[in-house]
């Protein structure tokens, strides 16, 4: 310790000025940095008293719960509210002494410690400067004697040339030894004025470095010790005032174990019997009813579900919006599975999959990244849902706003929700690969979510996640593609999907229609079934592709975004391609296109990825 009191800035650190004025400077914004940190520590105990108080006065018993306070709970939670008002007030008065005592006081310190560092650079940047100066004369003089010198010795050499040459005349020789003494003169001149510069240099040097520099470099460590022990200082005092109001927290949690203490199991028993005993005594056994020899009694068990799932479905009772597609009908059910289906989506080969990563690194930030991705799917996905039901009202009321109006919104909100979608499956690859390689999942089977029919309307097996997180708009919008008015009277709706309008086969929320569409085989034999059955009780189509004549072009869209085939059905195109539209949007969230060109290949793309305008016929 003795040598630590013997050490200061002006003897030992004499050389290094600019690191002085950057390490104070830094120290004064260290200072700052704490005052903010007991600043913002200030609010967060205001706020939690705020929060507190506003607790208190949700929870307090009301006038019309004056019944229950009977109840030894009701009466102890009462009381344990009032302590909590008055932890609250004590977490207040430390947030005011905090704020008083120390941050006012460290922002002035900080202010004064500004100034002061300030006076003492400018002091020490003007001594630096004093001895530059006297070092750049002193060269000057140096310079000049040196050159002084130079002509004199030159001189004296072309004297003594001049007085040795016999041809020269006597006044020439005079002349060259004028020119000697001349320019001995000047040199010695320039040799005085050099020593007289080099003693102010040394002398002044000598002055900067033993007194002028260690001065301003004390004041400095003089200033960086103040701000040090005022910063532990302020630690004092900020402990000092939340000790002062321990004893009172000390007295808030003991009264809330005394409310605690007035919590009577037996009490509260007691009231409830006082309160609710009816007086009645149980009722009697029930006799034995012998029934006559030789007579039954026959009951007819209610047919809870008459809807069984081997029953043959007339034909004509459902129809299949569909696509023309040259000489053929391509079904449209068999798009909708491109947005719960992994798609085209391919994992990149950057860094977004971690793969520069450590394994157990890469495994965490994977994890990390699908949490986030499905938390923002399910705050869309609930926005969504929202738009929907609002959408339903609208169509159920027509006169508490159109339903059109947020059609955009719901266009909007389902393409943002199917890009999240996919970058969530495609983090989710990610995730699934990563484990594989740490080994800490084996034989991870993901199921499939490709879309099919039971009892006549559409069922997603989700695999990863929840029904909500990976429907899409056009998916939900377009459940009641393929319909059974009977059937559906027992079908429960898919959580966020609008009911069906039971009983109308052409609503245009249901995508149905009774024109080309409608699938074949409508007029032909009743009995013939049209679909096939997998075994499990889900229909599925059993043909794809059906004969029929182009179809005129209804008018021009253009494409706003690139879009990828993802499923059947589907084309894709590039963004600001032109197609011809074929046919509009039936509410299901997707229009018919064909592409302009020899091939004339026509399918379906997401309605909100194109800019349609229509012929004017």
């Amino acid at each position: 310790m003795a040598q630590t009191t013997d050490m200061n800035w002006g003897d030992d650190l004499w050389d290094q000025y600019d690191n002085l004025g950057a390490h104070t400077v830094k120290g004064i914004e260290f200072l700052e940095k704490y005052g903010s940190f007991v600043k913002d520590r200030t609010l967060i105990e205001f706020e939690y008293a705020t929060k507190l108080r506003r607790l208190v006065k949700t929870y307090y018993p009301k006038k019309k719960d004056d019944e229950d306070l009977q109840f030894s709970t009701h009466k102890a939670f009462k009381l344990l509210l009032n302590e909590i008002n008055d932890l609250a007030g004590q977490h207040e008065v430390i947030a005011e002494n905090l704020q008083a005592n120390v941050i006012k006081e460290l922002y002035v310190l900080v202010k004064d410690l500004r100034e002061d560092r300030k006076k003492h650079l400018t002091e020490g940047a003007k001594l630096q400067q004093n001895l530059s100066n006297q070092i750049e004369s002193l060269f000057r003089t140096k310079k000049a004697y040196d050159k002084a010198y130079k002509e004199s010795e030159k001189a004296t050499e072309n004297y003594h040339k001049a007085d040795a040459d016999y041809n020269l005349s006597r006044a020439e020789v005079e002349k060259q030894r004028s020119n000697m003494s001349y320019k001995r003169q000047l040199c010695d001149s320039a040799k005085n004025d050099y020593a007289d510069q080099l003693q102010r240099t040394n002398d002044l040097q000598r002055q900067h470095y033993r007194s002028g520099m260690p001065d301003v470099f004390r004041q400095l460590q003089e200033l960086d010790e103040k701000r040090i022990k005022n910063m532990k200082n302020f630690i004092y005092s900020s402990v000092d005032i939340e000790r002062k109001v321990f004893p009172i927290i000390n007295k808030c949690l003991d009264g809330i174990e005394r409310a605690a203490d007035v919590i009577n199991e037996k009490e509260d028993t007691l009231v409830v019997i006082e309160k609710y005993k009816s007086g009645f005594h149980p009722p009697e056994d029930f006799p034995f009813e012998e029934l006559p020899k030789g007579g039954s009694e026959t009951g007819s068990t209610p047919n809870i579900n008459n809807i069984q799932i081997g029953t043959k479905v007339k034909e004509g009772a459902f129809t299949v919006k569909g696509t023309m597609s040259g000489k053929g009908i391509k079904k449209r059910a068999g798009i909708f599975n491109i947005f719960s289906s992994r798609g085209n989506a391919a994992v990149s080969d950057g860094k977004e999959d971690f793969s520069d990563l450590a394994p157990n690194q890469r495994l965490k930030k994977l994890k990390q990244r699908v949490k986030e991705l499905q938390n923002k799917v399910a705050q869309e996905t609930a926005a969504r849902d929202g738009l929907l039901k609002m959408k339903t009202v609208y169509e159920a009321n027509p006169a508490l706003g159109n339903p059109m109006t947020i059609e955009g919104q719901l266009n909007e909100c389902s393409h943002k929700l199917e890009k999240m979608q996919q970058e969530l499956r495609r983090y989710q690859g990610y995730l699934e690969d990563a484990v594989k390689n740490a080994s800490h999942l084996t034989n991870s089977n993901s199921q499939t979510n490709s879309p099919q029919l039971v009892n006549g309307s559409r069922n997603h097996r989700n695999s990863g996640g929840s029904g909500a997180e990976e429907e899409s708009l056009s998916r939900s919008a377009s459940d009641s593609s393929v319909t059974n008015p009977t059937l559906n009277h027992n079908k429960q709706s898919t959580p966020s999907t609008p009911h069906l309008n039971h009983g109308c086969s052409n609503s245009p929320e249901s995508g149905l229609g009774t024109s080309h569409t409608s699938l074949p085989g409508a007029d032909s034999d009743p009995d013939q079934d049209q679909y096939d059955y997998p075994g499990n009780g889900e229909r599925v189509y059993s043909n794809n592709v059906y004969d029929s004549d182009h179809l005129p072009p209804l008018g021009i869209c253009k494409a706003l975004y690139p879009f990828e085939v993802t499923s059947e059905g589907s084309i894709a195109m590039m963004e600001n391609e032109e197609l011809h539209l074929i046919e509009v949007d039936q509410g299901d969230g997707w229009t018919r296109v064909r592409r302009k060109g020899g091939d004339c290949e026509e399918g379906f793309v997401p309605t909100s990825y194109i800019d349609v305008t229509l012929f004017n016929t």
